[in-house]
């Protein structure tokens, strides 16, 4: 993700018990005062920790072969796929300390541009869809993805940080949720399941007999692949279909379909070559 142009320090003022109307204004002549809530053009894209130098080509290789499926999902293209795109859920200074990035996500029913500009981040105090999926690539020891510290309320709310599994699971609830070990490499999937308790919670599922974890809500799997992209010979991050199909990338097909051409004149090269020597000319 590009730096941001939005000052670091920008102050945001928002109102506390002494700036609130006492009531309506049914009851009242008085004007409630004008809140400023922030929108995307307004909140930092990046605190200078969300990407990872892997993030690029990973996530480049997961959105080039998933979009056809989406684009079948969604014909009237409303859906989202963010790379490190910063997600706000809470309102604290400094404004990134309130949001979390995940290193991949796909969000259904919403625009990849937002009042005409191309989307900086996304905000449940405005549109309150949940993503489908969020992925994680991990280069430590995940402890960071997995940590469950809860947010407590209180005089520090703004600043203590929960851990990020808690926000996920808690606030965001995203169907899926995928941590991605690159150096060993492991995949971890976690799928939001509502039970009998008031609050869902995520539970780890088993890969199935393909070594690979269905996201049954995009009718795909997601496994690990080893082989070579953007150069690079690396276990990669990669989608199937739920028959074990390999999703390709726009590269991969155009690779098979130069292919397919290929072989295609060598037939009918060697069948010309055939009727010529039965002293049939092939060109008339």
């Amino acid at each position: 993700m590009t730096s941001s142009n939005n000052p670091p320090n920008m102050k945001m003022s928002l109102p506390d018990h002494t700036q609130l109307p006492e009531s309506d204004s049914i009851f009242s002549n008085n004007p409630p005062p004008k809140i400023f809530i922030p929108d995307h053009t307004h909140l930092p894209e990046s605190d200078g920790t969300f990407v990872n130098s892997f993030q690029y080509p990973q996530s480049s290789l997961l959105t080039d072969s998933i979009q056809p499926v989406l684009d079948k999902i969604h014909p009237e293209k409303q859906y989202c796929i963010g790379q490190s795109l910063g997600i706000y859920w809470r309102i604290v200074e400094p404004l990134e300390r309130g949001a979390i990035a995940p290193d991949w996500c796909y969000f259904p029913h919403i625009l990849p541009t937002l009042d005409g500009e191309i989307r900086r981040s996304y905000f449940f105090w405005r549109e309150a869809i949940l993503p489908s999926i969020v992925i994680e690539f991990v280069l430590g020891d995940g402890s960071e993805e997995r940590d469950k510290t809860p947010l407590i309320r209180g005089e520090n709310e703004s600043t203590q940080t929960p851990g990020k599994f808690w926000v996920y699971e808690r606030v965001i609830r995203p169907a899926y949720y995928a941590i991605y070990e690159v150096q060993k490499p492991r995949l971890e999937v976690y799928q939001l399941i509502h039970g009998d308790e008031l609050v869902a919670k995520f539970e780890l599922i088993e890969a199935n007999e393909r070594g690979h974890y269905p996201i049954l809500d995009l009718g795909v799997e997601l496994g690990i692949w080893s082989g070579s992209y953007q150069n690079m010979e690396l276990p990669w991050l990669r989608w199937w279909d739920s028959e074990g199909n390999l999703l390709t990338t726009s590269g991969e097909r155009l690779e098979t379909k130069e292919l397919l051409l290929a072989q295609e004149r060598q037939r009918a090269e060697k069948l010309a070559e055939m009727l010529r020597a039965m002293g049939i000319d092939a060109e008339v």
